[in-house]
């Protein structure tokens, strides 16, 4: 494995391990978890723009969507959610939002 990676996934499954309450025992299934979002993410394409709807509406469904708002972000992808759940589907707002999340000392 490349070593970027694999400390991408490493990075990725501990934070996994502490959201859900730091519980020893699910070693696997957090690697595997963040091995496949990890994997998810480098197919995403490298900008936000490409990465939302030309429309500048968010379906909050979208899995994909939130993981590159949060990527391009710099925020969670569970705040990422927030804010989509939040704030609709208004592409700008979000991202305004996610911005000063960020400023604020979010994730």
């Amino acid at each position: 494995m490349d070593d970027d990676r694999t400390e991408k996934i490493r990075q990725r499954a501990y934070e996994i391990f502490q959201r859900e309450g730091g519980i020893l025992g699910n070693h696997e299934r957090h690697w595997q978890q963040a091995e496949m979002e990890i994997d998810r993410e480098a197919a995403l394409p490298l900008t936000a723009d490409d990465a939302l709807p030309e429309t500048r509406e968010i379906d909050s469904a979208d899995v994909l969507t939130v993981e590159a708002l949060a990527m391009h972000t710099g925020i969670s992808g569970e705040e990422a959610q927030e804010l989509l759940d939040r704030l609709g589907n208004d592409r700008a707002a979000i991202e305004e939002a996610a911005r000063s999340l960020k400023a604020k000392g979010g994730s």
